[in-house]
Parts: structure tokens; C-alpha cells; sequence
């Protein structure tokens, strides 16, 4: 930990600094970093309340003329993302640093609201720790880069132990396939009645948790290819309509609601079903099998609130197939969190120091273990401590090696409501596959400007 390496060079900064902040028109304190950040909507989960309250003490103590001003958001993803932009679009409003999910940030780095980081990135040594694909999720189209990332994820089956011993299902249960999945679900509705079989994020209400956990670990899982995207066209630089993948996708989650293999629709579209799957049904024994993120035992630790020790003992944790057990066999999405710094920020200088802090080896192994992250910095990826440090880290990091990342590109937000709609659709019945999958065309065109291939 090194959290009194800036005040050196925060001294030879302060001049630019200051003039940096009276070229603005926010009135800001040229000594004070002003941090907006996602604060969850579940009171009890203070995660990164604390870790940034730790983080803000350190560069205070090191830097006793400087102080930083936390500006939480408390708000579900959607309005997290829509008042974020609202406050980039003004100087009088801007923060110095803020927290951008990577599926958002090519979007407001196109609409100019954020500032490219790499002279910073030139002199810091730490960056070379990095791993290149988390690098390149804050990357534009320009080459530049516009965020540091604070870790990643990936995505797996989580299935109740119990549930399984009650349907008669291994212990060490692995599907091969997308139907082996389908077949352990109607074994548990059969065997283990007054249970929810399974659970795949759907529809607009869950948004992102819509698209990534559940549309995109199947799409991506109908790939004949280990790098091969079946959502955008990386050659052509356009977006794919008309493929089988997608199609077949849209099948399965209708097979799971069609069947009754999921919870009700009522449920499955409520907005905040994703904090009951991880504070109810999951330790309530009520959930068969779940396809989630590695981040949901944060809830379950000393202190969230929704503590659950034997977590660990009573889950059990199986990658995502591939459509058909074709090569690679495994599947898995990422995403994360960067933090970015505005275009018009007062203090853009200090901003990157209190990043600097954040993202010491020591403070960075701490935000990854506190938040079940998933490490983007080598050095702490290879440290036995992180590795033991919690039940199912060294399972998600292996994921790693065979995950995806979403296209993010400008459209992508678009994008991914098209899909969301598509996956309602046959949710709720209200659409055919056919009718959900040529809706969704026609949406992609229009989201794209019409920049689609067809497959």
C-alpha cells in the first residue's frame, strides 16, 4: 500500500490544478475531488460505501490540504446511468470522478463527457499490471482510453445442493449442454415440488441483468468459434441479424416459461428480483439452479446485512455450456466497472491521484475480495492470498480464460434494450421466437443506423 506516494507530486500539480479549476465554470475547490459513485438501492449493503470511506481516509492522511467529497447516486442501474449524464453535461455539475459501468462508457465518451486518461496512464508504472482485455474495455473506437477498471466478472450456474440431493442430481453436477440444464430443471420441478427450478434474468424491468446474465451467456454459447461473436461482426464492423444463434437463444428462455421451469412471470419482470433471488430465494432454499455473476456473495458476508456463512457449503457452482458441448465447451461474459474522469471536471489532475490510491496492489486486492470481484491486475491475480481468500474466486477467475465481452460500442445500450424486449416477448408468450427475433431485427436496424449484416 502506498498512500503516501502523491503528496510529491500532488505539489508540483497543485498549480495546473488550480487553474484547471478556475477555467471552470463549477466554482469547485481546487483542493477538493468531488466522487460520484452507484450506491446500492439495499440499505445493508455498504460494500463500496466503506471501502471508499477507507480509501478517502488514506489520501486525506497523506495529503492533509486536499480533501475528498463522496457523492453517492442511490439508485437502481437505469436511473444510476441517466442521472450520471445529466450531471456530466454541465461543468456546474460535473463531479471529478466518476463510476461507469463499461457497457455505458463508449456512449458518453462519443457524446464527449469524458476526458482520455493516457497521459496519466503514460507515467504510471502500475498500468502494465493490467490485463489487456480490461484495459481495452474503456478503449474507443479512437484508441484511447477513458477509464481505469476496478475489476471484472463472469458468469456461471449456481445450483442449491439440497434442492439436487431432494431431485436426485449430482453433487458435482457439470451440464455438457444447454439441454442437460433444461432436463435438471423439469427433474427438480418433478422431485421437488414448491420450488423454483431455475432462474434466467429476463425483460426490460431487470435490464442489463436481462441481457448479460441471461440472453448473452446463451447467444454467446451458440458461437462455433472461441473468439467468434454472434452479436456483432468485428470484419464488417456491423451488427448481425438473422442468425440461428439468436433464435435458438430466444427458444430457450421460452422453454423455461413456457414449461414452468422458472419463477412466474409476475416475478421474473419485477424490477427488483435480483435482490430477492440473492437476500430470498437463494438462501431460502427456493431456487434450484441459478444462471448469476461471481459478485453475489458480497451479500452474503459479515456485515451486508444478508449474511450467510454456509453459503459456500450449501451452493454449488457449474460453468455455463455451450449450446451443444461444442468447443470450448465453457462460456462466460464480463463486464465491470471503470473509473472515468469527465470531460469537464475541475480537478482532473487530483482526480487521478485519489485513482492511484484506489488502486495500489493492496487496496485494489481489497476492493476484488470485498466485492467478489474478479482481479484485472496480474500481481493480484497471482497472489496466493487473493486465491484462498474466498469460496468460488479461484472457480470465477478461471472463467477468464473462456469469457466475452460485450461490443460496447455507442449503439450497444440500444442494443441491449432490443434484446431485452425480444426475450419479454416470448416471456410472456406475447410473441412467437420468429416474431421476437424479426422485432429485434428491426430494432437493430434502427438502433444501428442500419450498420447490420445478416448471418
Amino acid at each position: 500500500m502506498r498512500p503516501n506516494a502523491a503528496p510529491l507530486l500532488l505539489a508540483t500539480l497543485l498549480a495546473a490544478t488550480a487553474l484547471s479549476a478556475c477555467g471552470g465554470d463549477s466554482g469547485s475547490d481546487p483542493d477538493t475531488v468531488e466522487i460520484s459513485y452507484k450506491q446500492s438501492t439495499d440499505n445493508s449493503v455498504r460494500v463500496m460505501d466503506e471501502y471508499l470511506a477507507d480509501v478517502k481516509a488514506q489520501f486525506e492522511k497523506a495529503n492533509p490540504d486536499k480533501k475528498i467529497k463522496l457523492i453517492p447516486i442511490k439508485a437502481a442501474d437505469a436511473e444510476y446511468y441517466t442521472k450520471l449524464q445529466q450531471m456530466l453535461r454541465s461543468p456546474k455539475t460535473a463531479p471529478d470522478l466518476v463510476y461507469e459501468d463499461t457497457f455505458l462508457i463508449n456512449s458518453d465518451i462519443t457524446s464527449g463527457y469524458l476526458k482520455p486518461l493516457d497521459p496519466y496512464l503514460d507515467k504510471w508504472d502500475d498500468w502494465q499490471h493490467f490485463i489487456d482485455t480490461a484495459k481495452s474495455a474503456a478503449r474507443a473506437e479512437d484508441g484511447k482510453t477513458y477509464g481505469v477498471p476496478d475489476g471484472t466478472d463472469t458468469r456461471g450456474l449456481w445450483f442449491d445442493k439440497g434442492i439436487f440431493e431432494k431431485a436426485g442430481l449430482p453433487a458435482d453436477w457439470q451440464p455438457k449442454t444447454w439441454d442437460d440444464i433444461l432436463e435438471a430443471a423439469r427433474t427438480i420441478k418433478e422431485e421437488v415440488p414448491g420450488v423454483i427450478p431455475m432462474n434466467v434474468y429476463t425483460g426490460k424491468p431487470v435490464g442489463e441483468a436481462a441481457t448479460m446474465q441471461g440472453f448473452e451467456m446463451l447467444l454467446y454459447g451458440t458461437a462455433t468459434g472461441a473468439t467468434e461473436s454472434p452479436l456483432y461482426d468485428t470484419v464488417s464492423k456491423k451488427w448481425i441479424t438473422g442468425s440461428q444463434g439468436f433464435e435458438d437463444s430466444l427458444r430457450f428462455v421460452e422453454t423455461v416459461f413456457k414449461e414452468k421451469l422458472g419463477p412466474d412471470v409476475s416475478d421474473a419482470l419485477d424490477p427488483n428480483f435480483a435482490t430477492r433471488v440473492r437476500g430470498e430465494l437463494l438462501p431460502e432454499g427456493r431456487l434450484g439452479i441459478n444462471l448469476d455473476g461471481s459478485w453475489l456473495p458480497q451479500d452474503w458476508l459479515e456485515g451486508s446485512g444478508h449474511e450467510w456463512p454456509q453459503w459456500s457449503e450449501r451452493l454449488g457452482l457449474a460453468y455455463m455450456p455451450t449450446q451443444n458441448g461444442q468447443a470450448p465447451g465453457k462460456v462466460s461474459m464480463s463486464g465491470g466497472w471503470t473509473w472515468a474522469i469527465p470531460s469537464k471536471a475541475a480537478n482532473p489532475d487530483l482526480a487521478f491521484e485519489f485513482v492511484k490510491t484506489m488502486q495500489t496492489k493492496a487496496n485494489a486486492q481489497k476492493w476484488y475480495i470485498a466485492n467478489s470481484g474478479i482481479a484485472v491486475r496480474t500481481d493480484v491475480a497471482e497472489d496466493p492470498a487473493y486465491v484462498k481468500a474466498q469460496p468460488g474466486i479461484e472457480f470465477f477467475t478461471d472463467l477468464v480464460a473462456h469469457t466475452h465481452y460485450r461490443p460496447a460500442y455507442p449503439a450497444y445500450p440500444r442494443v441491449s434494450t432490443a434484446i431485452q424486449e425480444a426475450m419479454e416477448g416470448v416471456t410472456t408468450g406475447d410473441s412467437s421466437v420468429d416474431e421476437a427475433a424479426r422485432n429485434y431485427d428491426e430494432e437493430l436496424r434502427t438502433a444501428t443506423d442500419n450498420q447490420v449484416i445478416e448471418k
